[in-house]
């Protein structure tokens, strides 16, 4: 296993003070945006690297943030990596927060030859503006909770 804090040479877009973090033919960075936290992942995920993934992603899931997952610069994406799916969902649903992924074509792929029922949306600013609604949702519902009769 290999960890490095450096932007890979595929990765051109210089980030002040996010590198990347590098492992095993992956590349991963995390963005905390106002309505999610975004985890992209991009490269290779196989055995060798798959609990440093679930690891770094499961340091990003915090209580009352929804959470992206952005596989669509995954390259190759073995059957047995769907447990981080299960891992995230479980972790997600005991902090009561939503979760997506944005798959490649290896991945999706790998999706529905086991379908499994992940979360998946077409593009980051499309699961973003899903959560964004679900958040006006439950602000209408507010005002409802806190009057009493």
């Amino acid at each position: 296993m290999t960890i490095t804090n450096n932007t890979p040479a595929l990765d051109r877009h210089f980030r002040y003070g996010n590198p990347a973090v590098v492992c095993d033919g992956a590349s991963m960075r995390a963005h905390c945006r106002q309505l999610a936290t975004v985890v992209t992942i991009k490269g290779d995920i196989h055995s060798d690297n798959i609990d440093q993934i679930a690891s770094y992603v499961s340091r990003f899931i915090l209580a009352e943030k929804p959470l992206a997952l952005d596989l669509s610069g995954v390259n190759s994406f073995v059957p047995h990596a769907i447990s981080l799916f299960y891992d995230i969902d479980e972790r997600c649903g005991a902090l009561g927060v939503d979760w997506t992924v944005i798959t490649s074509q290896s991945v999706a792929t790998e999706i529905r030859r086991q379908e499994s029922g992940v979360p998946l949306s077409a593009s980051v600013p499309e699961a973003l503006h899903h959560f964004a609604e679900g958040n006006i949702a439950r602000r209408r519902l507010l005002p409802l909770l806190t009057k009493s009769a």
